[in-house]
């Protein structure tokens, strides 16, 4: 919904029974083996760099850092994993909107090796780099807001149930901060993750940084503002679980950890 022109699809709904009456319910799962294979390593990395960034602004691990340094070391860890989340994400939006391409390209790829294989023939390093500043532009405000979501609703939590212990919460406030957190990621960022969806998909890896704004004023001129939010409520809907379970675990597997090292 994202990429294409307006009219192609009516909706979220009118797109998922579309996908289903021409490609069959495994055209639902186009463009997954790229963000299965690398979401590890892109969490890993997102959430050591927002640890490190944490520690670098207070000085101690110990130390409680305030939201405004929560949102720092956020934009901090999205510029730091958007080297693995641009061609992780590159791959998957090529392999999902294929479909429409193939005629064009008279290539199917039947995954991201091919593909990626593909674009380093064509492009070189530019075919794996492709929109790598659109996913820098996009994860700065991006992370910022999915970590201070997320720990403003969890000491509101704490104030609220734990006497403002956030370390004794239970799974499903660490959940509900989560979805809070995946919520706020998206409210904020959702037109650049739209700008470089439409980048990644283009004919050829662009030059420049001028390419963000190009691309913000074509989609603009084609659906005006309604353009920047197509396919918005699937996305959000998606980050509630995604995100409470992300944060959820993180919490509890770090308080294990801690528990063990004592």
């Amino acid at each position: 919904m994202q990429i294409e022109k307006a009219g192609v699809f009516q909706g979220p709904i009118d797109c998922l029974l579309k996908t289903v009456k021409n490609e069959g319910v495994l055209g639902l799962y186009k463009g997954m083996a790229s963000p299965l294979v690398g979401i590890a390593a892109v969490n890993s990395l997102l959430f050591w760099a927002y640890s490190y960034g944490k520690t670098l602004q207070t000085g101690s691990a110990d130390v409680t850092p305030t939201l405004r340094q929560i949102a720092v070391a956020g934009a901090g860890a999205g510029i730091v994993n958007s080297v693995l989340a641009s061609p992780v994400e590159l791959l998957k939006v090529r392999l999902q909107v294929q479909y429409n391409t193939a005629s064009e390209a008279n290539t199917v790829f039947r995954g991201p090796i091919p593909l990626a294989r593909y674009l380093i023939q064509q492009f070189g390093f530019r075919g794996i780099a492709w929109g790598f500043w659109a996913t820098v532009a996009r994860e700065i405000p991006a992370y910022a807001a999915f970590y201070a979501g997320f720990e403003f609703t969890k000491r509101r939590f704490a104030d609220a149930l734990t006497n403002g212990d956030a370390s004794k919460l239970g799974t499903l406030p660490l959940m509900l901060s989560g979805s809070a957190g995946g919520v706020s990621l998206w409210a904020v960022s959702y037109p650049l993750d739209v700008i470089k969806s439409r980048v990644q998909n283009g004919k050829a890896p662009p030059k420049g940084l001028g390419y963000i704004a190009a691309t913000a004023r074509e989609i603009a001129a084609e659906q005006g503002i309604k353009g920047f939010f197509r396919g918005f409520s699937p996305t959000v809907i998606r980050s509630i679980p995604a995100a409470g379970v992300t944060f959820a675990t993180y919490e509890l597997v770090m308080r294990a950890l801690g528990s063990n090292s004592k």
